[in-house]
């Protein structure tokens, strides 16, 4: 199911990001271009970070930025950027991979959270994804996991 939402034009690479900020900004970008999301999605992620702390980082090198869904989802959805050099918080916590989910209810993503918290039980394979340099390695791993 990962593989189905993490489209080719829903993955970026890119070597860095200013901030945490611009991170998420970058990671939430193709939900905001194919029209997943409202703007106001990405302001609420950045919102609740600055409110409640990087509860966003939940494994080292991984961070899954996410909202409310009545605050600017219109279908589910996922992106993804892969950061070379990561970016750290306030707390001294930091993640180059940003995973965003963008859920239209309290139910609607719940294959895809079994599945990567599969893929995310493996410090191995979130440090195969921190290392990933394109769209074919991500779903190398993937496809890996899904085995």
């Amino acid at each position: 199911m990962l593989k189905t939402y993490l489209t080719e034009d829903a993955v970026q690479f890119k070597a860095d990001a200013q901030n945490w900020e611009e991170a998420i900004r970058l990671a939430a970008d193709p939900l905001l271009k194919n029209q997943t999301i409202e703007a106001s999605y990405i302001e609420m992620m950045i919102e609740n970070v600055k409110n409640l702390g990087p509860y966003i980082v939940l494994l080292p090198k991984f961070a899954m930025p996410h909202a409310r869904p009545e605050n600017g989802v219109n279908r589910l959805g996922l992106s993804l950027l892969i950061l070379e050099k990561g970016v750290e918080f306030a707390s001294g916590k930091g993640a180059n991979v940003f995973l965003v989910l963008a859920a239209p209810d309290a139910a609607a993503h719940l294959n895809i959270l079994s599945e990567l918290s599969t893929l995310l039980s493996s410090q191995e394979k979130v440090d195969a994804l921190a290392l990933a340099k394109n769209y074919q390695e991500l779903v190398t791993i993937l496809e890996e996991e899904e085995k």
